[in-house]
């Protein structure tokens, strides 16, 4: 509890101001390619539900443009990937700017993975404590199956998280993630 409370925070402001200057070379070079491949925009913003449900802007690098049909409507996300999009996410570089949400307090570097805010509505009261922490960058249901586990399984991990949050599992699951 003590870890949870008062180190944890710390250990996500320090390693996220560390991470920013170590990936900044990364994250100036890619914001310049995707400023001319996204026509000036490079990155992506949108509201997710963070600790007690509170909603949050996240941050990502813009991997898709706002290219649109004859009829108005965005073209599918296929058609809108760019080839430095496409390069950006099978890297995961798109999660780098995140460390501006663990510095500022929106996030942590561990913890349950942001969901969509039009999900909110539909959690059970035990899906719901997800909430009761941080939402992180990677989490145990990330190293444990990411997408290719079931919903059911997916809230079974970040429950599981929540109920035994330590240092020892936060560096275990930090180690799976690289």
């Amino acid at each position: 509890m003590m870890y949870q409370i008062y180190f944890k925070r710390l250990i996500d402001i320090i390693a996220s101001f560390c991470g920013l200057l170590i990936f900044s070379p990364i994250l100036i070079i890619v914001s310049l390619c995707l400023c001319f491949s996204n026509n000036g925009k490079p990155f992506f913003f949108q509201n997710r539900p963070g600790k007690n449900g509170k909603v949050f802007k996240i941050i990502k690098f813009k991997t898709m443009n706002d290219r649109k049909g004859k009829d108005g409507n965005l073209l599918s996300d296929a058609e809108r990937l760019t080839k430095v999009g496409s390069f950006v996410r099978k890297t995961s570089l798109d999660e780098i700017p995140q460390l501006i949400n663990v510095l500022i307090g929106d996030m942590s570097l561990i913890g349950p993975r942001p969901l969509l805010v039009q999900y909110l509505d539909l959690y059970n009261d035990f899906q719901k404590r997800r909430h009761e922490v941080r939402p992180g960058i990677t989490g145990w249901a990330q190293v444990n199956g990411r997408n290719a586990i079931s919903w059911k399984q997916k809230f079974d991990f970040d429950v599981w998280y929540v109920d035994h949050i330590s240092f020892a599992l936060d560096l275990r699951i930090l180690l799976l993630t690289i």
